[in-house]
């Protein structure tokens, strides 16, 4: 690993090479991005074969769900740092975390990379906090993806509604359900060529109260996951975005 006499807008960049596990739309957006700052890609694939991953600094796993765990065991395994968008495979994160801390590795798994939408997920558990007491208010959920995107609500969508129910009295979200005063509905609209839009709205008889973001393009999502790479190595344990960002 060689560093690099570059500036950007987070910090110094220096040379990393990557393993994209997972090269599909988002793993050829982050090749484009990592290309652009300085990086190697050692590995890309798409297959469930194990590659000697210790070619790489860091591997970057979007792939699916049933290739998720193995590609990311067999990196904590072979202590490579690993960051994780594919999501579908949760259910066995916390082996995942499980074995990071046992091999004392380096994993970063987030819903989703973009670094606006880092900010806004603090910004909605903020908001959650100072509507909590306020029950005069609705809260609905919205979220808008291309019609390639399969799964339903998305994992930005559950990251967000997790965000209010840890700061409300909320219990649970329901997709395409109707409002209670435990769940919170979550409306999923397939458009297409819309990369992503999440917003949430808070509505009573007086007014409401929205936040909302939009993704123009993936390229939000995929520098937030080559910047989630350059801060992880050299660190061990398991962290998130708002590690990546100081924030929270």
């Amino acid at each position: 690993m060689k560093f690099l006499n570059l500036d950007f807008h987070l910090h110094i960049i220096f040379s990393m090479k990557i393993a994209l596990l997972g090269y599909g739309r988002m793993g050829k957006e982050i090749e484009k991005i990592a290309l652009q700052r300085g990086h190697e890609i050692v590995i890309k694939t798409n297959s469930t074969n194990q590659h000697n991953i210790k070619e790489a600094d860091v591997a970057i796993d979007f792939s699916v769900p049933t290739a998720a765990y193995n590609n990311i065991t067999n990196c904590i395994n072979n202590k490579v740092p690993v960051i994780s968008g594919t999501t579908g495979w949760l259910e066995k994160y916390e082996e995942a975390v499980a074995l990071c801390k046992q091999k004392n590795g380096a994993f970063i798994y987030a819903s989703n990379f973009s670094l606006g939408v880092t900010i806004f997920f603090e910004l909605n558990r903020q908001l959650a906090k100072m509507m909590s007491r306020l029950t005069d208010y609705n809260i609905s959920m919205e979220e808008i993806h291309h019609t390639k995107k399969l799964d339903a609500p998305s994992g930005t969508a559950i990251t967000l509604a997790e965000g209010i129910i840890e700061n409300t009295m909320k219990k649970a979200w329901e997709l395409d359900g109707e409002y209670t005063e435990e769940t919170i509905p979550i409306t999923a609209k397939r458009i297409p060529d819309v990369p992503g839009t999440h917003s949430i709205d808070y509505t009573s008889e007086v007014d409401s109260i929205e936040i909302k973001h939009t993704a123009h393009n993936r390229k939000g999502f995929a520098l937030g996951a080559v910047v989630a790479a350059e801060w992880i190595v050299g660190k061990t344990g398991v962290f998130s975005m708002k590690d990546v960002l100081n924030i929270g």
